[in-house]
């Protein structure tokens, strides 16, 4: 018990350096800096913060950020890492994603997914540094939509299931960690990771694609996200929040935004239904989350999905998925801090 007061102490003078127009720069270790998630949210902070990004089987070359070249799933890894770096907040986005990996490979899921974000947690809890753990709408099982934190969970398939495992590890080994439930596209390194890219990829390509008129979420793009999940650690938050758009649709609407936007023809998009997909995972239909809560802090609604939208449009316009891709590759990629 006093081990736990101690670190609560730390952890609130951290806090209190993390305000929303601080002068200094705050000093950010994100994990899975490789990833879809990760690396937009390196990009993002490091244009404002001293940020580290911890990347494992994809290196890379030339980021505005310093890389730590680190296998997390080591004993002992994250630790000294932390003490290395000594971040002043730690963004947990390392996962293993894949759904249908996570149903073909279970341990590996539970590992990645469960017992790391755990250590993580005991981990920055012991040093007294804010932890954002990134967690998953799909803890519901999507049967009847309009979920609010206080919902009682219930995933289906083996990722969500290390997801909400991982939100009870966490919380347990560090109560006043910032829990984000999120769902977001955005530009990856290869260009194939998000939902968006899907769309724009196949539509640009003239091919067409089938889009889930059953299957409502609420996705953020990943920088807006980004940006939020700030605010929210600005304004000293913890346990869960539901981080996502205030907007929901469905995802053959999704695809046709994609196309709207980008002057492309949804024609292409073939509206079907979930049960005609042939996936593996079971998918939970309709994944609307409330965000009153966000909005509460926030002092505004949750981002709409024009703005996301508009975002990742902008972010094309601006060569930002030909400078992720020169990172990848060691090349001057040009973004600048």
């Amino acid at each position: 018990m006093a081990q736990h007061s101690a670190n609560s102490r730390n952890h609130s003078s951290v806090r209190r350096g993390v305000q929303a127009g601080n002068p200094g720069m705050t000093r950010i270790l994100v994990t899975g800096a490789s990833g879809l998630l990760g690396l937009n949210f390196a990009l993002t902070y490091s244009r404002r913060h001293q940020v580290t990004g911890v990347v494992n089987a994809h290196p890379l070359t030339g980021a505005p950020f310093q890389v730590l070249n680190a296998d997390l799933a080591k004993p002992g890894s994250i630790g000294e890492i932390l003490d290395r770096v000594k971040p002043d907040v730690v963004l947990h986005c390392a996962a293993l994603a894949n759904v249908d990996q996570c149903e073909r490979q279970p341990e590996l899921a539970w590992r990645l997914n469960t017992d790391l974000p755990e250590e993580v947690a005991q981990a920055t809890a012991d040093r007294g540094i804010v932890l954002v753990h990134i967690s998953t709408d799909a803890v519901f099982d999507g049967k009847t939509g309009r979920y609010t934190e206080e919902s009682q969970p219930n995933p289906l398939g083996a990722y969500a299931r290390t997801k909400l495992a991982a939100e009870h590890a966490v919380l347990q080994a560090y109560p006043e960690a910032l829990i984000a439930r999120v769902n977001f596209y955005g530009w990856s390194l290869g260009g194939q990771r998000s939902l968006a890219e899907f769309f724009f990829n196949h539509l640009s390509a003239g091919t067409p694609v089938r889009g889930f008129t059953d299957v409502f979420f609420c996705p953020l793009e990943v920088t807006v996200l980004a940006e939020t999940l700030m605010r929210l650690v600005e304004a000293h938050c913890s346990e869960i929040y539901h981080v996502v758009s205030g907007e929901c649709l469905s995802k053959y609407e999704f695809g046709c935004a994609v196309a709207r936007r980008f002057g492309l023809d949804e024609g292409l998009i073939q509206p079907v239904s979930v049960h005609e997909g042939g996936l593996l995972a079971a998918r939970s239909p309709d994944l609307r989350l409330r965000t009153d809560k966000l909005a509460g802090v926030l002092g505004s609604p949750a981002p709409d999905q024009e703005t996301s939208m508009q975002r990742f449009f902008e972010l094309y316009q601006a060569g930002h998925p030909q400078q992720l891709r020169a990172l990848a590759l060691g090349v001057d990629s040009h973004i600048s801090g």
